[in-house]
């Protein structure tokens, strides 16, 4: 198990940007950096990082934490994995308590699928380079495509042999586990070796970690399929894979443009040729999950297609799905018997990249020149394909974009503009009506109704709706959110009192009657820790193992607003304190806010026990003690009042 002193350090060390960037990209904005959400579509970035807080928070899914909880989310990694991960990041080194049997049992369950592949890759790369089979038949065919030795090094390429079972015997010899051999695919179900007499192409996923393989077939017979792949398994999702990603990934942040291409020898090749931006899928068209992980990257996509009719339709299908994302896609279609391989060899890399910008076009004027060349004068076959045209610019999330695409395309069309902007917006409309009746189906009420709690806390509290302010949890919240931000501050610094000391001490005799249990839950953990004479900062509640708690310390030091920047311009403010430094003015009114709405609840309470109250009781100590309490909370009440400038009834 791993010591709490390596965790600490993995957290202290660990920066939120840097962790974040490696994964997607990131733009400044004022002392907060913000990118497309990894974890759900969205077309407007709403996913915020803070580097002084080192945390991360989506504006728009409502996911957030620090470092560690970032790589978990990301990366589907346990706690340690993710300790680990880091630590490995920072050069850490990781202090361990001996783990128990049942957490090694679990590590291994995933860790070993990994293992295999690696013995695997290993396998394959070393019958390619040691093997007479693989030298004279494997080698041959990377060299002679032009693929340097470094590079096939890199790139983990190998070969696999026509015996048919030599990788299930080195395995067994090797204590490997035949399930999970058959798992991955590597052995069939009568356990043969799945992969022979192939060339092999490893893929990794965007860690760099081996999820699968490839296999071609030298082989002039067609009977044999040119590729066969890893079937699917735990680590491997051919729909959330590019090939070649793990390596482009910090060329295309750089460069602000992904180039996708059709084959594993096209990405290899241009990537010797000092074209590294380029990836290829496996799966055709691109699917949600492989857009969603070029876009943490780039806005931008070049669609690189082989000259050939078959090359234009594919170029055709799918594309839908990336206007759909935001992105802007180009694409360059190669002179006929060209593949992105065979040009680029012929060419080189300056006549390569020439022709890419020059030939490049956009996807939706692409489209409609080559379908409009196909209807002639055909007027039922033009109407499909306005339709079809009509169809994708709807897709475009961005109005503006839209409407440039719209005055293009009519002239292409010779359509009126207004008449195809009427036709696009039906599209539009249908679609958000779709949507919207997809929506309606999605019942909370019951998950709503079934805990009082989750709604206060989940609930945006407005003044327009005021059916959700039924108890004081936005007073309670408030002070809790005080305390995660400036608990560590200073609220007196000569008496050495800290906004922590000042909020316990006003609230110790009311956290009984808090109406929110994890707010009520923040408070005595805080309470805890000044006992310890420890006094909390916002990474300790951030880091805390309760996950609610977490949670909510997340979004308290979260904002979707930033305010401007008038320090830099040498305009300050003259009569507060900056936003930031208020810190002991909030915790002060908030207190006396809390205060208040306490002291008004605790006269309601007694003015029902008075009302409520028969003759005999009246004459009761209890009773005279009640009255003379009401004295005291009102005097405590108008006190309170006084000072927020607040009038009371």
């Amino acid at each position: 198990m791993i010591t709490q002193k390596t965790i600490n350090d993995v957290l202290v060390t660990s920066k939120i940007e840097e962790v974040v960037g490696d994964f997607m990209n990131l733009k400044r904005r004022g002392v907060n950096m913000i990118g497309n959400c990894p974890f759900h579509d969205e077309k407007t970035p709403s996913f915020t990082v803070s580097p002084s807080k080192n945390i991360y928070k989506c504006f728009g899914c409502g996911k957030g934490g620090d470092s560690v909880r970032f790589i978990m989310d990301h990366e589907k990694l346990s706690f340690p994995e993710a300790i680990r991960f880091l630590a490995a990041k920072y050069r850490i080194e990781i202090e361990e308590t001996e783990n128990t049997t049942q957490e090694i049992e679990n590590k291994h369950i995933t860790d070993s699928l990994y293992i295999v592949n690696e013995f695997a890759r290993d396998y394959f790369v070393d019958s390619l380079f040691s093997r007479s089979e693989g030298k004279a038949i494997g080698l041959s065919y990377f060299k002679e495509r032009g693929i340097r030795e470094v590079t096939i090094k890199k790139f983990q390429l190998g070969y696999t042999t026509e015996e048919r079972d030599d990788l299930i015997k080195k395995a067994i010899e090797k204590k490997y586990n035949i399930e999970h051999l058959r798992a991955l695919g590597l052995v069939t179900k009568s356990d043969l070796d799945f992969f022979r007499s192939r060339v092999m192409f490893t893929i990794h996923n965007i860690s760099g970690k081996v999820v699968a393989f490839a296999g071609r077939t030298l082989s002039s017979d067609k009977k044999q399929p040119k590729y066969i792949n890893s079937p699917e398994s735990e680590i491997y999702n051919k729909r959330a894979v590019l090939y070649g990603l793990y390596f482009a990934k910090e060329d295309i942040r750089r460069q602000d443009e992904c180039i996708l291409v059709e084959g594993y020898t096209d990405v290899i090749t241009l990537h010797q040729g000092d074209i590294k931006n380029v990836v290829t899928s496996s799966v055709h068209p691109l699917t949600k999950e492989q857009i969603k992980l070029i876009k943490r990257y780039t806005q931008n996509i070049k669609i690189i297609y082989d000259g050939d009719s078959a090359g234009i339709k594919a170029a055709l299908r799918g594309l839908d799905l990336v206007l759909e994302s935001d992105m802007n896609v180009k694409l360059v279609l190669l002179p006929d018997g060209h593949d992105p391989d065979s040009f680029f060899t012929d060419q080189g890399t300056e006549a390569f990249n020439k022709y890419l910008n020059e030939k490049e076009e956009d996807f939706v004027f692409f489209k409609t020149r080559i379908l409009l060349d196909e209807t002639g004068d055909d007027p039922i076959k033009k109407t499909i394909v306005i339709r079809d045209i009509v169809g994708s610019i709807a897709k475009i999330p961005d109005a503006f974009k839209r409407a440039l695409y719209i005055k293009q395309c009519s002239s292409m069309l010779q359509l009126s503009e207004s008449m195809l902007n009427n036709e696009v917006n039906k599209s539009v409309k249908a679609s958000i009506r779709s949507y919207k009746q997809t929506i309606s189906t999605q019942d909370h009420s019951e998950k709503l109704a079934k805990d009082e709690e989750w709604l206060v806390q989940k609930t945006v509290l407005s003044e327009y709706e005021p059916s959700f302010i039924f108890n004081d949890a936005w007073q309670e919240k408030s002070i809790c959110s005080i305390l995660i931000n400036f608990g560590n501050k200073w609220y007196d610094e000569p008496n050495k009192i800290t906004i922590a000391d000042f909020i316990i001490d006003n609230t110790k005799d009311i956290i009984s009657h808090f109406d929110v249990g994890l707010y009520k839950r923040i408070l005595e953990i805080t309470i805890q820790e000044k006992n310890q004479g420890k006094t909390p900062d916002h990474n300790w509640y951030t880091s805390h193992r309760d996950e609610d708690i977490r949670d909510f310390a997340v979004g308290a030091l979260s904002s979707p607003y930033v305010y401007a920047s008038w320090e830099s311009k040498e305009m300050f403010l003259l009569t507060q304190k900056m936003p930031e430094e208020n810190y002991v003015r909030d915790a002060t009114n908030a207190l006396l806010r809390l205060q208040l709405r306490k002291s008004k609840k605790i006269i309601q309470e007694l003015q029902l026990y008075f009302e409520k109250a028969s003759d005999t009781e009246k004459e009761s100590d209890e009773y005279i003690i009640n009255l003379k309490v009401m004295q005291v909370v009102q005097k405590q009440r108008n006190e309170i009042a006084a000072k927020l400038g607040t009038v009371t009834f």
